[in-house]
């Protein structure tokens, strides 16, 4: 006859006595053994997924105090730009040097001719200083970019069969382009008392830029 074996399980003041045989005792070992592999394998996974999470904390880390110096030395750029220190101080404008203010705006005139640049390159010029190429909205705005320099880009393109602002809207004056049709490849450039004039987008010309004016 099979050898028998007890366990005792006890719960408390309850106690049960579980009697086994010997093949009930293999499938029981079994069992936790597979338990215990299990187990192991979790444990060397949340190890792993531990570490990784170490290493991203690291580098959020790394990145958080990268940013905020970056930060900084942003903020002591642009008080650097509008508050340029003097003999009396810092003295703050709305535009930063270089740059004309105008109404709530300000504009750099980018007229030197060896850095002549196709309308891509002056609209990309233009969006590394944080601004982008002028939009004019009024007759006022036209006037002042036409006593500027001798032809340069602005932010009038065609697109789609319509003259387009870069800011999306559509021009609303159309006398102002001489009722030229919107032909896709063409933009558009101030021209120094002459208005506008209808250009190949790939040629190569001056440029002004826009940005908002600070409150001072």
């Amino acid at each position: 006859c099979r050898r028998y074996q007890q366990l005792c399980f006890c719960f408390g003041t309850l106690c049960v006595i579980l009697v086994l045989n010997n093949d009930n005792l293999t499938l029981v070992s079994m069992a936790l053994k597979n338990n215990i592999t299990m187990l192991t394998a979790e444990n060397h996974n949340l190890t792993s997924l531990n570490e990784k999470l170490k290493d991203q904390r690291k580098n959020l880390t790394e990145i958080i105090e990268t940013w905020n110096g970056l930060n900084v030395s942003r903020a002591q750029w642009s008080i650097d730009q509008y508050c340029p220190k003097n003999n009396s101080g810092r003295n703050c404008t709305s535009c930063q040097k270089g740059w004309n203010d105008h109404m709530s705006s300000c504009y750099a005139y980018n007229y030197q001719p060896p850095n002549q640049r196709t309308w891509e390159e002056a609209r990309e010029d233009c969006r590394r200083k944080n601004s982008d190429l002028t939009v004019v909205s009024n007759q006022t705005e036209k006037v002042i970019e036409e006593l500027g320099i001798n032809g340069y880009w602005i932010g009038l393109r065609a697109v789609g069969g319509k003259w387009k602002w870069i800011d999306g809207s559509n021009l609303t004056d159309q006398t102002w382009t001489q009722q030229q049709p919107a032909i896709d490849g063409y933009c558009i450039t101030s021209l120094n008392g002459r208005g506008w004039n209808v250009a190949v987008c790939s040629d190569k010309n001056t440029w002004i830029c826009e940005k908002k004016a600070l409150s001072v």
